[in-house]
């Protein structure tokens, strides 16, 4: 991290990048335009990450904010190699702030995606690898891990103005019965949390931490859960 950082939220400009992006997706384009992107989206960014990694010390006190490409920051390139979609850029900005010492993308974390017109908020794990699948699931219906996870996605449900997901899968995977009181959650590839809005007004100033922040801590308890379930296979 960098040893001081003051974030202001991010510009109109960094709106206008992805926006003009969506419509002009080449790398010529790009190219002509890689300094709007370093001082719109890249500078802001990383400041973003180093304030919000601060505030994220407050419920999650372990929690990795590392203001660099391909660490919290996401890389702007796609990977077209298994897509029809062969556009080279992506038209949205992804922050990933996480928690525990597995691989960056089996540990679960909080997440700002801003796509314009939308802004979106997630906690928790995309998509599980398969060893995390195979101990997602038996956590999901273990005697105390499986009432907690119950616990923490009703305490985000009950807030109203927040998804959970992945569901993913039709049938019950085999060997799970399909009438525990957690079937539900057997049907995820991934869990999270999350929460999005139109471009709120916040997005262009400090107060964007906040905001985040508060969304935060709602989602939280789904972040918990899955640092309690990932904890034996850190050891």
């Amino acid at each position: 991290m960098p040893a001081k950082s003051t974030f202001n939220g991010f510009p109109k400009e960094a709106v206008e990048f992805y926006t003009d992006l969506a419509k002009n997706n080449n790398k010529e384009w790009f190219a002509a335009h890689k300094s709007d992107f370093e001082k719109h989206v890249m500078d802001p960014a990383r400041d973003f990450v180093y304030e919000m990694g601060k505030l994220l010390q407050q419920i999650v006190p372990n929690v990795v904010a590392d203001p660099r490409v391909n660490k919290s920051i996401f890389r702007p390139y796609k990977d077209t190699r298994f897509s029809k979609d062969k556009t080279p850029y992506k038209t949205h900005l992804g922050i990933f702030l996480w928690t525990g010492a597995l691989a960056k993308m089996d540990c679960p974390g909080y997440y700002f995606h801003l796509e314009p017109p939308i802004v979106m908020l997630g906690v928790g794990n995309h998509c599980f690898s398969k060893a995390l699948l195979q101990l997602y699931r038996d956590s999901a219906v273990d005697p105390k891990l499986g009432p907690a996870l119950a616990k923490a996605v009703q305490s985000v449900r009950k807030h109203g103005d927040y998804g959970i997901g992945e569901k993913h899968y039709k049938k019950t995977p085999r060997g799970y019965d399909k009438e525990h009181e957690n079937a539900e959650f057997l049907l995820y590839k991934g869990l999270t949390a999350f929460f999005s809005t139109d471009i709120p007004k916040e997005l262009y100033s400090k107060d964007l931490l906040d905001y985040c922040f508060e969304r935060f801590k709602v989602m939280s308890p789904i972040q918990k859960w899955l640092s309690r379930m990932i904890e034996g296979l850190e050891g």
